[in-house]
């Protein structure tokens, strides 16, 4: 059965959270319809977060493998090493080759199903209304975007039908897709803004500091900033950051947006804290040899040294490391969607694509004093080294959070092993492989 007919008849993936509003059943046949109680738009709301949640950890590992952030030695699934390193991506799954689609595509289709009734919802205001659109769009784009990254030289489906039995919705190129992603994220902001004081429903802590109409449009900017990135657009970026949560000068870097895992009754326990001594995810070993030094001249860059942990060494087929993840310490550690620091290295980004490298390394500066306890970067010779520097800063900043280095390295053309790109040689007695896309689900093609 094909991918998106799967996303439509689950509606909604996982069991209800006790971080969540749920206050209806999201897995029953046919949970919304015409004129949904506030309960049901409540619980489809909060079900596209549900829908995605399992994958943010998912895509973190790896593509976080993908872009030798992570290595996971696992004796009882050897294809984090042999298909994700070594061998070729296979399809034919929801894991490994296929993954990162099903989950995303549950969260849209689920979410046009919520808006194809909201006009009917007698129980909520029309700013009630207006709020509950922009926040499904909002997410949806999250999701398609989430997608795009895994799926780069892809194309994928955009039009998601909320018949089960309609045919299957065409291809469209990538850069159709990231116009569709615009478009949902400017069309959510225009809601946000009509949707007065409060959402109808009760957002999860993550979404704390974000969880009304006129502060979730800063999320909503915020994304619309990495978007404007990825597709290279600079001065969108700026103008998008004026409308983004990092307004606020004072804002702390971790202040964001984050997805929400707990060990209550029904809830979803974050999958990448574990034992780091023991636990089958370890960190890259190359993390060790670029961490830059603190201004003592001893200490490595405070992102290593707080996310990390000197471990056994372990090794399979060639790929070895003695570095173990503290990045999350617990079962309840959110996930970053995004934070100020990626904001004030996205206005860094933009700015030194626009050529104005002053700008691009104060902001620089700004991270790796603050975040990284590192003496500042002189000033940049040239475009080029300041984009590595700005790389640099990316990967500690973003370690472990949403596979950054993979997306960062490919689309500044260095996803390749060393000398040709920036990746290490990883594997002491062996070739190994970089990727630089997901495949589309072989259902998803065959259907077609």
């Amino acid at each position: 059965m094909r991918h998106w007919r799967f996303a439509l008849l689950a509606s909604f993936l996982g069991a209800g959270a006790c971080n969540f509003d749920l206050n209806t059943n999201p897995n029953s046949p046919d949970p919304i319809g015409e004129n949904p109680s506030r309960g049901l738009v409540s619980a489809n709301a909060n079900g596209m977060l549900i829908a995605i949640r399992q994958d943010v950890q998912d895509f973190a590992l790896d593509v976080g493998i993908l872009g030798r952030e992570v290595l996971r030695i696992d004796g009882s699934d050897p294809r984090f090493i042999s298909e994700l390193l070594i061998g070729s991506l296979d399809p034919g799954g929801d894991a490994f080759g296929g993954d990162h689609w099903f989950d995303q595509y549950t969260a849209i289709g689920g979410g046009n199903r919520l808006l194809a009734v909201l006009p009917t919802a007698e129980a909520l205001t029309d700013a009630e209304k207006s709020a509950t659109a922009g926040f499904v769009r909002t997410i949806q784009a999250y999701s398609f975007l989430m997608v795009l990254n895994a799926h780069t030289q892809d194309s994928i489906p955009i039009d998601i039908p909320i018949d089960i039995t309609a045919p299957p919705p065409p291809f469209v190129s990538n850069v159709a897709a990231y116009d569709h992603v615009v478009s949902l994220l400017d069309l959510a902001r225009t809601d946000l803004q009509a949707g007065g004081a409060a959402f109808p429903f009760t957002l999860p802590p993550g979404f704390t500091g974000f969880n009304t109409p006129a502060a979730f449009v800063q999320f909503n900017r915020a994304l619309r900033a990495r978007v404007a990135a990825y597709r290279l657009d600079w001065a969108g970026v700026l103008a998008a950051l004026t409308e983004s949560f990092l307004v606020d000068p004072a804002a702390p870097l971790d202040r964001g947006v984050y997805m929400d895992y707990g060990t209550g009754a029904g809830d979803f326990a974050n999958p990448l804290s574990q034992d780091p001594t023991a636990g089958e995810n370890f960190a890259h070993q190359q993390l060790d040899t670029l961490a830059q030094l603190q201004t003592d001249g001893v200490t490595q860059d405070r992102r290593f040294v707080t996310k990390t942990v000197s471990r056994a060494s372990s090794t399979t087929n060639g790929f070895s490391s003695d570095l173990g993840w503290i990045r999350y310490p617990s079962p309840s550690s959110p996930i970053p969607l995004i934070k100020v620091e990626e904001l004030i290295l996205l206005r860094a980004e933009a700015n030194i694509n626009l050529g104005d490298l002053t700008t691009g390394l104060t902001d620089i500066n700004t991270v790796r004093q603050t975040s990284g306890g590192l003496p500042p970067a002189a000033p940049f010779v040239d475009q080029t080294a300041a984009i590595t520097e700005l790389l640099y800063n990316r990967l500690f900043s973003l370690l472990y959070e949403g596979g950054h280095r993979w997306i960062d390295l490919r689309r500044y053309g260095r996803l390749a092993v060393f000398p040709a790109g920036d990746l290490p040689i990883s594997r002491a007695d062996g070739p190994e492989v970089v990727f630089s896309t997901f495949p589309v689900p072989r259902d998803e093609v065959l259907a077609r």
